[in-house]
């Protein structure tokens, strides 16, 4: 029989579809399973206008048979089928979509959810097969018609007996190679986890005979062979709200995303409009292992009319809300030709900035109604919120600042910014940052604070200074770091009466500054001590917390804060420096000069510079 050139130069097509187009070699199968529904689709849209047509819809189906011994996979279904005109114009024209023309002429069908739109899945076959047959019979012939092709060297079409309408596609595999084994797409539990992957929600029951282990009533074990459903058929975020318990919800969760928790929120949105969508979306319990990783990849599951197109789209979610796990299963979706990826399209925006709403308003919710599930998610997560604001310049942080949380020194617990304002007085939010609560209360600056009754927010993430800089102010008020040169709480008075003690001693600053001159801008007395001899504070937008963070980075880049030296002057070790001083005794006082900044660094949580110098002039003044 001559064999028939395939159209639209095919030999470069085709050769583009098996090599280029699709990535996954898996998904051929999903392309085929799509053939058929379409089909099956077909045929019941035209009975319900062609009372010829007998159509039991719960017969409708799709069957998968493998045959191990001569390495072949067939696909069949009992759908509307192909005349040979329709074999020669859909098969033999590559990019000819018979689904699409098929929609195209019945558009008076508003429940009609063809999947097929670029007519190149089929070819998806040729990416594991080395010979392709279809063997179809048509709603409206007697006869059947087989189309065979090996690929690039065209195709032949002859006519062929079949029994009932539908389709039999019929793969021969490819011969195994080194970088390529054939031979798993013959293993019913690769085909079970395929059509669980991709094909799980088509409309139609995909069956397939699997060998099951029986005893017999000897008891002795024999294996025979049962038909098999394998897609469950009605995702369960297109059931009615009546048949579905926040169990079947969590059984969900959990089984698709691999969970061993339920979830802390389901959120269920349907939207018809500009653009219509499904979304079944789940806040995490905890953070998966490598979250805060390079490794850790972002999205949500794209379906387009019941079959999955991306396991993790990342373009639906926000990177601050990329702890977000769920689905999205849309008709409106443009989709790339291999249908594995999406083409940029207005569509996709503005459901990523629905489901971005939705997401917010239902952690608002949770905030507000249960504060102990929202804890749990936000010592999970919280730092993802917070990088939102930080790596976006504070672009989002109108979006996400009401959402953070910040340990309160007055409620010794997690507050909102909103909570502390609505209590403050004056038009300052204080805070004060460190490695821990407990080490943030022993801080200098802090004691005098809260003993002054000011409620402080004790800042211990890497990330939270950055971010309240970010914000800059919030509801009008702005943040003060207490370990910074500007914040004073000293009434006219007490600032008068200290101006004064630093001038009177001036020249004994100036020379203990000239011991220490590299490290520190300033020194001087204070009163914002209360009984702590001495502190360092900073001058300027870099703190000493984030002078710690940056010279973390890898970037080997060193930052310095610009700091100054305080000593308490009510304590007595002012009255001992100013002593040294008047006895000229010079050397001693530098020694003291090198102890106490030492101390203030070391009470600050940075290293103490020299610590064998800094050891042996404690040790000589203690043995004096």
């Amino acid at each position: 029989m001559k064999k028939k050139e395939f159209k639209a130069e095919s030999k470069k097509l085709l050769d583009m579809m098996i090599n280029s187009i699709y990535t996954n070699k898996e998904i051929f199968l999903r392309e085929l399973i799509s053939n058929s529904s379409d089909a099956l689709d077909k045929l019941y849209y035209l009975s319900l206008t062609d009372t010829s047509l007998k159509v039991n819809k719960d017969s409708l189906e799709i069957k998968i048979e493998i045959d191990k011994e001569k390495r072949t996979i067939k696909i069949i279904d009992n759908g509307v089928g192909m005349t040979r005109d329709e074999l020669e114009t859909n098969l033999g024209t590559i990019a000819k979509s018979g689904s699409e023309l098929f929609k195209e002429q019945n558009d008076k069908q508003k429940d009609m959810e063809i999947i097929g739109q670029f007519g190149v899945g089929f070819y998806s076959s040729f990416m594991v097969a080395k010979e392709v047959e279809v063997l179809s019979r048509s709603i409206y012939e007697s006869d059947a018609n087989l189309w065979k092709s090996s690929g690039e060297d065209g195709y032949t079409i002859e006519s062929s007996k079949k029994d009932t309408n539908g389709t039999i596609i019929t793969l021969y595999l490819k011969d195994n190679t080194d970088d390529n084994n054939y031979d798993e797409f013959l293993e019913t539990y690769t085909i079970k986890r395929i059509v669980s992957k991709y094909s799980d929600y088509i409309k139609y029951p995909i069956k397939m005979e699997v060998e099951h282990e029986e005893e017999d009533k000897d008891k002795k074990k024999k294996t025979v062979k049962k038909e098999e459903t394998l897609n469950s058929m009605i995702p369960i975020w297109k059931k009615k709200k009546s048949e579905v318990k926040e169990e079947d919800y969590n059984n969900f969760y959990t089984d698709k995303f691999y969970d061993y928790e339920k979830p802390l929120r389901i959120i269920k949105s349907e939207v018809e409009g500009l653009t219509s969508y499904q979304a079944l979306l789940f806040i995490p319990s905890h953070a998966p292992y490598n979250y805060y990783t390079k490794e850790y990849e972002k999205g949500l599951m794209l379906y387009s009319k019941g079959v999955m197109i991306m396991d993790k789209c990342a373009d639906l979610l926000p990177d601050y809300f990329s702890f977000v796990k769920g689905i999205v299963d849309s008709l409106d979706i443009s989709l790339n030709i291999s249908r594995e990826t999406m083409q940029e399209d207005r569509q996709v925006k503005l459901i990523a900035r629905n489901l971005e709403t939705k997401i917010k308003k239902e952690l608002e919710t949770m905030l507000k109604d249960d504060r102990d599930n929202y804890v749990k998610f936000y010592e999970a997560f919280g730092e993802q919120l917070k990088y939102g604001i930080y790596s976006s310049y504070g672009m989002n942080k109108e979006l996400l600042q009401d959402l953070l949380l910040f340990y309160s020194s007055k409620e010794d617990k997690l507050i909102t910014l909103s909570e502390y304002v609505s209590r403050m007085e004056g038009d300052t939010i204080y805070y004060a940052s460190g490695e821990s609560i407990d080490k943030i209360k022993m801080m200098p600056q802090v004691e005098e604070v809260i003993a002054k009754d000011k409620e402080i927010f004790l800042l211990t993430n890497y990330l939270d200074e950055f971010v309240i800089k970010t914000i800059g102010e919030y509801q009008g008020k702005k943040f003060m770091n207490v370990s910074d040169t500007n914040f004073d709480l000293s009434s006219d008075e007490e600032k008068e009466n200290l101006k004064k003690i630093n001038e009177e001693n001036k020249d004994l600053l100036a020379l203990m500054k000239t011991v220490i001159d590299t490290n520190v801008k300033d020194i001087r007395f204070t009163n914002r001590l209360k009984n702590h001899p001495v502190c360092l504070i900073t001058d300027g937008e870099v703190s000493l917390e984030m002078e710690k963070v940056l010279n973390q980075m890898p970037n080997g880049e060193k930052i310095s804060a610009s700091k100054i030296m305080e000593i308490n002057e009510a304590h007595p070790i002012s009255k001992k420096l100013q002593e040294l001083y008047k006895n000229n005794d010079k050397e001693t006082l530098e020694k003291y000069t090198k102890i106490l900044y030492q101390e203030a660094r070391l009470i600050e949580g940075l290293s103490v510079e020299n610590p064998s110098e800094v050891a042996n002039l404690i040790c000589e003044i203690l043995s004096k």
